[in-house]
């Protein structure tokens, strides 16, 4: 049986894809899930763990107004680290984590409310105004269940992503095989 992480770099290899990961409340999780995987070489330029909320700006480019006025854990937050990470490691996807593991709220969220995004190589017209997807979530559990579910959440969020993907050009191969039509 294949985990998520075997899923994505299995998949990323197989298209000539890399990743990158920018991760808060997961602390290295995401990029330790991956770099697991035996041939995540090939797919995975690496991460940046950016716990400090100054570092969401100084590191993967997150606009600073938008930290001071809604904090860290924040839907933008997260699509904006997706893209800084990809940028800022020269990578085809980028994913991320941002949110409340516990045991005390932060920036007025509870704990659990996480934001997980992806940002990649979409096509134009599926691209959303951020750039990526952004899914929120509110998980229950002690902080440890928060952070694996977390892992959990943008691995299946980048899989799907992914699955969409490669769905989008089997029918743009389709259609010009069939003379545009």
């Amino acid at each position: 049986m294949s985990s998520p992480a075997a899923d994505v770099v299995r998949l990323l290899t197989v298209k000539g894809r890399t990743l990158a990961v920018a991760e808060s409340l997961t602390g290295g999780l995401v990029a330790a899930e991956i770099t697991s995987v035996p041939g995540a070489s090939k797919a995975f330029r690496g991460s940046v763990t950016a716990y400090a909320t100054e570092l969401k700006h100084e590191l993967l480019g997150v606009d600073a107004t938008l930290l001071a006025q809604r904090g860290a854990v924040d839907p933008q937050v997260a699509a904006q680290m997706a893209a800084g990470v990809r940028k800022a490691l020269g990578a085809d996807w980028g994913i991320a984590t941002t949110g409340v593991a516990g045991p005390e709220p932060q920036d007025g969220k509870p704990v659990g409310t996480v934001f997980v995004a992806v940002d990649g190589p979409f096509a134009v017209e599926s691209r959303s105004a951020g750039g990526g997807k952004v899914e929120a979530l509110r998980l229950n559990g002690d902080r440890e269940e928060i952070r694996r579910e977390s892992v959990r959440s943008v691995l299946a969020l980048l899989l799907a992503e992914l699955a969409s993907e490669q769905t989008g050009n089997e029918r743009a191969q389709d259609t010009e095989q069939n003379g545009g039509f």
